[in-house]
């Protein structure tokens, strides 16, 4: 019996494991100048340490945020994953459509979801669409990954292999992965993949990928409050 076919508008990001934390940070600058003693300042006076923190952020000397490790789930569609991993600083694992079936989860825009851009590239801007363009839209892909999953499952069916079969499937399928990274790498992604006001150079990232972008920074605040204090005074500028 085939599987039903099932249309999500949201994504899944979860933290599943860290080593990352403002005292990280500390030490690791520290130990430019107390030697061996770093590690014996932490905790001892913590006006000090944000104000060294926010010296580190202001400054760009990045690597004591490197000293940190967050490893992340992620649940999202493929096109957002091509997009993700542009982004040259993260090790990355992603499930296999050629060791296991893919399920038929496909991604449709919310209402919310801006529909229609406005200006040419370099110079654009989106806009909400109408009622009848979210309909059409929404129509269209459903019709469209209806047919690709059928196509995916008569391969299937008739012995062809899951990495050929997969072709047919568009990148709107949803696909899972693990990313690891630190925090200096992870402002960066931050400061590509959102849109802030208070930024010092301006983002304009495809909404999709800004989605999977805010859970993790909501992560990343509650791990590090001092270095995502920072992170935000510097005008959200990576390190």
């Amino acid at each position: 019996m085939p599987e039903e076919i099932i249309f999500r508008d949201d994504v899944t990001v979860e933290l599943v494991k860290a080593s990352a934390s403002d005292a990280d940070v500390i030490w690791a600058a520290r130990v430019s100048t107390a030697g061996e003693q770093s590690m014996d300042e932490i905790g001892e006076d913590p006006a000090r340490s944000e104000g060294l923190i926010n010296y580190l952020a202001r400054e760009r000397h990045g690597s004591p945020f490197e000293h940190t490790s967050m490893t992340f789930f992620i649940s999202a569609p493929i096109f957002v994953f091509r997009e993700f991993m542009r982004h040259r600083i993260a090790s990355y694992n992603e499930e296999s459509g050629r060791y296991r079936e893919l399920k038929p989860v496909f991604y449709i825009p919310s209402r919310e979801r801006k529909l229609v851009q406005v200006g040419k590239t370099g110079a654009y801007t989106f806009e909400t669409g109408s009622q009848e363009q979210f309909e059409v839209t929404v129509s269209a892909m459903k019709s469209a990954y209806v047919v690709a999953y059928e196509s995916y499952q008569k391969m299937l069916d008739a012995g062809v292999a899951r990495e050929v079969a997969r072709a047919v499937l568009p990148v709107a399928t949803y696909s899972s992965m693990y990313v690891t990274m630190n925090a200096r790498a992870l402002m960066n992604f931050l400061s590509l993949r959102t849109s802030r006001e208070g930024s010092h150079f301006p983002s304009y990232p495809q909404r999709e990928i800004e989605m999977v972008a805010e859970k993790m920074e909501a992560e990343f605040e509650k791990l590090m409050p001092l270095t995502y204090g920072a992170f935000q005074k510097s005008g959200r500028i990576a390190p």
